[in-house]
């Protein structure tokens, strides 16, 4: 059962963005990236908001993203949030272990 978190940071002035720049040049992005059971993580710019980022952040089962929580990675990312002022909402979704791929085959083109 893999769980994907989107989590939408929003800032003011261009904050959020310097959040993420930050998050990549620092190595933070990299270093989760790394970390044992992390599927995805990624960023995404909505286009109809230049003040929101999207960040889409897979992980194995939920032993994986708990230790991603007791990581120092945790720490650094709050005070990047802190620094740049971010505020972020946060929805979670889990893998439907019963979904059938070929159901939706005729809406996807590949």
């Amino acid at each position: 059962m893999a769980i994907t978190v989107n989590i939408y940071y929003c800032g003011a002035g261009g904050s959020v963005r310097r959040f993420v720049e930050e998050m990549m040049a620092s190595g933070t992005v990299e270093a989760i990236r790394a970390e044992p059971g992390n599927l995805r993580y990624e960023y995404f710019l909505p286009l109809a908001d230049e003040e929101t980022v999207l960040l889409i952040d897979s992980w194995e089962d939920q032993r994986a993203l708990d230790a991603h929580h007791a990581s120092p990675m945790m720490a650094a990312i709050a005070a990047l949030r802190e620094k740049h002022d971010v505020r972020m909402t946060v929805e979670r979704y889990v893998t439907d272990e019963a979904h059938n791929p070929a159901a939706d085959s005729a809406f996807v083109r590949e």
